[in-house]
């Protein structure tokens, strides 16, 4: 991630022709450890790309990802609760964005990015 991410930034910066030493030089700025052969296996794959089109095609592959969310579960929970009788749709509906309240908290405490940062 962090060698597409020099990659990107220097393209942003007007760099046409991004070469090895150029991943480098962005990555030793902020002393991060660099892999020759990551490098090499980016450029390769980005050659004779342009960015867009890549973006492109990744934007594409995101789109086909099932998506499925605390709203979802909400929504089919406040259902069934009203289909039992046993609260009306909005008090389950209140039920689930306390639980999600709650899951947010938990994912601020926890660790997000997993130990893989940009830069690391």
């Amino acid at each position: 991630m962090r060698y597409l991410a020099a990659y990107m930034l220097l393209r942003m910066g007007g760099h046409e022709n991004i070469e090895a030493k150029d991943i480098k030089k962005v990555l030793g700025a902020v002393g991060a450890e660099v892999d020759d052969a990551q490098i090499d296996a980016l450029l390769r794959a980005l050659d004779g790309k342009s960015l867009d089109e890549v973006i492109a095609q990744g934007r594409e592959k995101m789109e086909s990802l099932p998506v499925a969310g605390v709203a979802v579960a909400g929504g089919a929970a406040a259902a069934a609760a009203a289909a039992a009788g046993g609260a009306t749709a909005a008090d389950a509906g209140g039920a689930a964005a306390a639980k999600e309240e709650e899951k947010e908290e938990e994912k601020e405490e926890s660790d997000e990015d997993l130990g893989f940062g940009l830069f690391d």
